[in-house]
């Protein structure tokens, strides 16, 4: 199968409300998606939201990345383009992602294929900063049907071990709690944050300090009273080795944009299980494209609940056909394929290219 178009889209997607994480709080999403023709008619499509300060790619570096592949990909075959992208994770892992997730799609990876239903069961970020918000917010996600509830920190200790606090008490041992500092807190913040905790009910703590702050996340695992995971700090199969050498360092989070795509993140994955780590998996700033791929991706290797909640939070689906939802889990349901509202897409655009044979004539 050779690719005869190839097109860009950037959207800007208002959030339903305000998610704040510790670097800054999103009012919208601006992701990129690849849209991919092969000559049989198929269609694939992919996904990357780049934000800033979380890599050292840009929304403008990946667009350009993904322009400059459109052109040079239009009339190879998939496979020949996917041997070019696959060289290009290494140095643009986020922006390759999408084009190597659309080109999966365009080829109907297995991975995508789903001949028995499945749920994929989803963490949930708890907003509230007062106990009477928290009770409330944590009764409601419960009644959901949502049983893991993340807790952003990051801020300050003492503000973030109280919202902690606040929120093992609303979920009285009902739900599993993780916490997430994405990389806010230096490292004596983060021994302070991590030994001062009550473990009751806490599966982990994800991502203390900087993404390559490898000996200040030690310090922290080190004294923590839960385990650990990093997040930002996994980039490749590399660094799960390397996580796994690190005491209390228990999980790794995966992202297929900073892994590098389907058959990077199956491979992160087996690779996990080899040297004893959990695995979450999931990218809680995308819309139910990518949302749908790493559903499918993760279903046979997640034991707790993924991070692929991303695409509850725009106003606006971009599926003509909803990813389906239910009680707290993504439903994948045997011979779904997803089909974009090319008017939603259209309504969101911040700005689009196209490469055809007859654009680059």
């Amino acid at each position: 199968m050779k690719l005869n178009q190839i097109m860009l889209h950037q959207l800007k997607l208002p959030l339903k409300k305000p998610y704040r994480v510790s670097f800054r709080t999103y009012t919208e999403l601006e992701p990129i998606l690849v849209e991919i023709h092969g000559d049989n008619g198929a269609v694939g499509w992919g996904e990357a939201y780049i934000p800033a300060g979380s890599t050292a790619e840009t929304t403008d570096s990946g667009w350009q990345f993904c322009r400059e592949h459109g052109e040079a990909l239009l009339g190879k075959t998939a496979s020949e383009a996917r041997v070019v992208l696959d060289s290009a994770v290494a140095h643009a892992p986020f922006a390759a992602t999408a084009m190597l997730t659309a080109l999966a799609m365009l080829e109907r990876h297995p991975v995508l294929n789903v001949a028995e239903e499945a749920r994929v069961p989803l963490l949930v970020p708890v907003s509230g900063k007062t106990i009477p918000e928290i009770n409330d917010e944590v009764e409601r996600l419960l009644a959901e049907g949502y049983r893991t509830l993340k807790v952003k920190v990051g801020w300050g200790v003492d503000e973030d071990l109280a919202r902690v606090s606040a929120v093992q008490k609303a979920a009285r041992g009902r739900a599993s709690i993780t916490m997430d500092a994405n990389r806010g807190y230096d490292q004596a913040q983060g021994c302070r944050f991590a030994s001062s905790l009550n473990p009751e009910s806490i599966a982990l703590f994800e991502q203390p300090c900087g993404a390559d702050a490898w000996d200040a996340n030690a310090a922290v695992a080190k004294v923590s009273t839960v385990p650990l995971m990093l997040d930002e700090s996994i980039k490749s199969i590399d660094d799960i080795d390397r996580a796994a050498m690190v005491p209390g360092v228990k999980f790794v989070k995966l992202k297929l944009k900073r892994i590098g795509g389907i058959d990077r993140a199956v491979a992160a994955m087996e690779r996990a299980r080899q040297v004893g780590l959990d695995i979450c998996l999931g990218d809680g700033v995308a819309t139910e494209l990518l949302c749908w791929v790493e559903a499918c991706t993760g279903r046979t290797f997640l034991r707790r609940a993924g991070d692929m909640n991303g695409f509850l939070k725009p106003v606006t689906r971009l599926f003509k056909e909803p990813l389906a939802f239910d009680a707290g889990s993504i439903v994948l349901k045997p011979g779904f394929w997803p089909e974009l509202d090319l008017q939603a897409v259209k309504a969101h655009e911040l700005r689009r290219e196209q490469f055809s044979p007859v654009a680059v004539s």
